[in-house]
């Protein structure tokens, strides 16, 4: 009788131990998707210095049709833009200035908010509505100097 319940803790042991070696050798071979954010977790601050560093310009081949690419050069060099990163309680917005005025290249509402009006430009002015649970807040540019600026 003293036998059957050491062997039954002794298989009960054995068990538990090979599951989680089974277990931890599994996440090991899938990796970080399943353990973790992939490319590591960015602070805000590392964000927003990689929203503020310049984008890579797009292809002038012709077949890039994003709506936030401008026109290709018609000739000679093309005249470069002066971008910017604007941020209001409800979102962000880069802007550029060139030839025909100002331009919103892409606008992204904060969490909990929706881009309700835009007038991305190019023109004299360039704005965007935010709305959300907080209310409303519109970030508006314009050129000055051949930068984009807040417009109050």
């Amino acid at each position: 009788m003293g036998r059957h319940p050491f062997l039954a803790v002794v298989g009960w042991l054995v068990t538990v131990a090979v599951a989680t070696v089974v277990g931890l050798a599994a996440v090991r071979l899938i990796g970080d998707s399943i353990t973790g954010t992939p490319g590591g977790v960015r602070s805000a601050r590392d964000v927003a210095d990689a929203l503020a560093s310049p984008m890579p310009s797009p292809a002038t081949s012709g077949t890039d049709a994003s709506p936030s690419a401008g026109p290709a050069p018609t000739g000679g060099t093309a005249t470069p833009r002066a971008s910017r990163q604007f941020t209001v309680r409800g979102g962000s917005a880069v802007a550029e200035c060139g030839p025909a005025g100002v331009r919103l290249v892409y606008w992204t509402p904060a969490q909990g908010y929706r881009a309700a009006e835009v007038e991305r430009g190019p023109g004299h002015e360039a704005k965007v509505r935010f709305v959300g649970p907080d209310g409303r807040s519109e970030l508006k540019v314009r050129c000055a100097g051949g930068h984009p600026v807040l417009d109050d």
